[in-house]
C-alpha cells in the first residue's frame, strides 16, 4: 500500500515572503487559501493581468501586484513560490528557475513539479488541522475539512487556553509536566475510544 511520506509543517507566513506567479482562477484560488488561513501573509503577483476579484482581496490582505510577465528576478528575497498560469512552459520555467535558486515551489495541479501541496486547512482558534492526500485528490480533502470543522466544536480554543494556563502553572522539571498535562489530555481519547464502541 502506498504511504504519504510529506512532513506537515506550519509556516509563519507573515515572516516570509510568497510569490504567485498568474492572475486568472487558479492564482485566485491560491490567494484565497493563503489569506484564509494566514491573513497577514507576505504575498507578491505578478501577472500581465489579475481579475477583478483578486484586486480587490489583494487590497483587502495589503498583497502587492506586479503587472508584467513572469521573470526570474521576481524570485529575489522570495522563500515560497506558487506557480499557477495556463502556460505550462512558464510554470517549468519557474519550477526550475526555483530549483536552481533553492526556493520551495509549487506548481498548481502538477505533482511532479511541486516541493509541497496546498491541502484542506481547518482552523478553530489557536487549533489548525492540515490534511493531504499526498497530491492525489484535492476533493478528498475538501471533504475532510468540512468533515472536520463540522465535528470540532467552536470552543475548542477556550479548551486550549485553559489548558494552556494550567502547563505554565505546573511546578517541576520537564518529565513532571509532561506526565500531568497526559493525565488532565487523558479524558479527550478516553471519551472517544467510547464513542467508537
Amino acid at each position: 500500500m502506498e504511504r504519504n511520506n510529506l512532513y506537515p509543517i506550519f509556516l509563519k507566513v507573515s515572516e516570509l515572503s510568497v510569490l504567485i506567479v498568474g492572475g486568472g482562477n487558479v492564482a485566485e484560488e491560491k490567494l484565497n487559501f493563503l489569506t484564509k488561513s494566514s491573513p497577514d501573509a507576505n504575498i507578491t503577483m505578478v501577472s500581465p493581468f489579475f481579475k477583478g476579484e483578486t484586486k480587490a482581496l489583494a487590497e483587502k490582505h495589503n498583497v502587492e501586484l506586479i503587472a508584467d510577465i513572469y521573470q526570474e528576478k521576481y524570485l529575489k528575497g522570495k522563500h515560497i513560490v506558487v506557480a499557477t498560469t495556463n502556460i505550462p512552459e512558464v510554470n517549468i520555467q519557474v519550477f526550475q528557475d526555483c530549483r536552481k535558486l533553492d526556493k520551495l515551489v509549487n506548481v498548481a495541479d502538477n505533482p511532479p513539479y511541486c516541493d509541497f501541496y496546498m491541502g484542506g486547512i481547518v482552523t478553530k482558534g489557536n487549533i489548525k488541522v492540515a490534511i493531504s492526500t499526498n497530491g492525489k485528490s484535492p476533493t478528498t480533502a475538501k471533504r475532510l475539512r468540512q468533515f472536520f470543522e463540522d465535528v470540532i466544536p467552536e470552543n475548542i480554543d477556550q479548551m486550549v487556553q485553559n489548558l494552556n494556563m494550567y502547563r505554565k502553572s505546573i511546578k517541576g522539571n520537564f518529565e513532571t509536566k509532561v506526565e500531568r498535562m497526559n493525565e488532565v489530555t487523558k479524558v479527550l481519547v478516553d471519551s472517544a475510544d467510547e464513542n467508537k464502541e
